[in-house]
């Protein structure tokens, strides 16, 4: 009898399981929500410098974040975090940033973002170029960034 009331509990297992996959085969969100995931994190993040937010900042960036600047990069979320740290020091922030362009890998797990970077009069400076991965369930964290000179 134990016997076969562990046969059933374990088809019963077998049949929550294989229900829960199939569940989640089926809400794959589509490429354009991913695409306006990234554009809304994105935006947070570049939300955060307008806010003199410095905390929020950091909880955008993956721990092993690599942000690439001329001739080095600050490796992992700590050392991003302190690079940057001076940006948040003053009440006005030095620049901004915004996103006009994203795409995102149909795995769902990776994105690209980029887009215009301005000083604190609004006139374009620079371009960000930035890689997201999707972290947890609707969590997307910046994984790399470069800025660059180039116009578009």
């Amino acid at each position: 009898m134990r016997w076969r009331s562990a046969g059933v509990l374990l088809v019963v297992v077998a049949c929550i399981a294989l229900a829960a996959v199939g569940m989640a085969r089926g809400s794959r969100v589509a490429p354009g929500d991913l695409r306006q995931q990234v554009m809304a994190a994105e935006r947070g993040f570049a939300a955060t410098m307008a806010r003199r937010d410095f905390e929020a900042f950091s909880a955008y960036l993956s721990r092993e974040a690599v942000f690439m600047h001329p001739g080095a990069a600050s490796r992992g979320k700590e050392a991003v975090a302190q690079a940057w740290r001076g940006y948040f020091d003053k009440p006005q922030a030095p620049f901004s940033w915004e996103p006009d362009e994203v795409e995102v890998l149909a795995s769902g797990t990776l994105a690209y973002s980029s887009g215009p970077v301005r000083d604190a009069g609004g006139k374009q400076i620079r371009r960000f170029n930035s890689v997201w991965r999707l972290e947890g369930p609707g969590t997307w964290r910046v994984v790399f960034d470069r800025g660059c000179d180039c116009p578009r």
